[in-house]
């Protein structure tokens, strides 16, 4: 029965680390500019992660969105898979985007960015996009 034990002794260090990291803050604050435009036409989804106070931006790594999909497909993506440019200490997204039909359309993706917190801490994290397209006449 050791074996018990032991099972139980990690799931009581997995536990308590998932809340640790649970009540950590957000390594970037994410900022977003919806986009608009005249349907058919390209428009762009401008997206920026600014790193919170001591955390610094991993830009060897490949910072990039994905999974991009609109709710309705009614929203054309430029890209699959779009890179972020390193501006200003913050990480630009500039997501070109259609509207096919009139109207806000929710549209969501996957923003897989790292960043580095103290000396030696990297960490790799998935933040979720949530955002609108607009298309007008």
């Amino acid at each position: 029965m050791p074996w018990i034990r032991i099972v139980a002794i990690v799931a009581l260090l997995i536990g308590a680390a998932v809340a640790q990291a649970a009540d950590q803050p957000a390594a970037y604050r994410v900022d977003i500019k919806d986009a608009s435009g005249k349907v058919g036409e390209r428009a762009v989804l401008r997206v920026v992660l600014h790193p919170r106070d001591g955390i610094r931006i991993l830009s060897a790594y490949n910072n990039r969105v994905i999974e991009l999909s609109s709710f309705d497909g009614q929203v054309a993506f430029e890209r699959k898979v779009v890179r972020a440019a390193v501006e200003d200490d913050a990480l630009v997204f500039a997501i070109g985007v259609t509207p096919t039909a009139p109207g806000r359309h929710a549209i969501n993706g996957v923003l897989r960015v790292g960043y580095i917190a103290g000396p030696q801490e990297m960490a790799m994290v998935s933040l979720p996009l949530i955002a609108s397209v607009t298309g007008t006449d």
